[in-house]
C-alpha cells in the first residue's frame, strides 16, 4: 500500500494543488481582506471549512500579517504626498527613523541603498504643511533632505501576488 502526500488528496482528493490554492487564498485577501469563507472557497474549489483552516494555517505561519482598512487620504484632507530622501549630518549616535516616528505625516520609512540612507513617504494638508514637516524632520533627526512631490498616483499597495 503506498500512501500519497499530493497537496491535493490533503484536502480530501481533489482540487488544485496546495500552492496553488494558497496564492489564489492570498491574493483574493489582500485585494479584499472583507471576502467571506464562502466567496474564498468558491474560487479554489474547495468547501467553506477547508478554506477556513487553510486562512488559519497562512496566519500561523506568518503569512497573512493583519487585515486593514485602507483610507482616501485626500478625503481626510492629506491631498499631498511627497517622497523625502533624508541623509545624515556629521556623526550620527541616534538612529533618526526613531527619531522620526513620532511623527504621524510619515507613513512609511525605508533604509536604502544609494547616496540617501532612508525614503520617507509622507502626506500632508499643503505644500506649506510640507515646509514644516520637512523643517521638522531636519531639526529632529539632523539630517538633510532632497523632497520628490507626487503629482498624481496611478496605482498603490498592490498586492504581490
Amino acid at each position: 500500500m503506498s500512501s500519497s502526500n499530493s497537496p491535493a488528496e490533503a484536502d480530501g482528493g481533489a482540487g488544485p494543488p496546495a500552492v496553488d490554492v494558497d496564492r489564489t487564498l492570498l491574493s483574493a485577501l489582500a485585494r479584499d481582506g472583507r471576502a467571506s469563507y464562502t466567496e474564498l472557497a468558491e474560487k479554489v474549489g474547495l468547501s467553506v471549512s477547508a478554506v477556513h483552516q487553510r486562512v488559519r494555517r497562512l496566519e500561523q505561519r506568518g503569512l497573512i500579517t493583519g487585515y486593514r482598512a485602507s483610507l482616501d487620504p485626500k478625503l481626510l484632507g492629506l491631498p499631498l504626498t511627497a517622497f523625502v530622501s533624508i541623509t545624515p549630518i556629521g556623526a550620527q549616535t541616534e538612529d533618526p527613523p526613531a527619531l522620526l516616528a513620532h511623527l504621524t505625516a510619515i507613513e512609511e520609512c525605508h533604509a536604502v541603498a544609494g547616496q540617501e540612507s532612508y525614503i520617507l513617504k509622507v502626506r500632508v494638508a499643503s505644500p506649506d504643511a510640507l515646509e514644516l514637516l520637512l523643517r521638522e524632520i531636519r531639526a529632529t533627526a539632523n539630517v538633510s533632505t532632497r523632497t520628490t512631490v507626487v503629482l498624481s498616483t496611478l496605482y498603490e499597495d498592490r498586492p504581490p501576488l
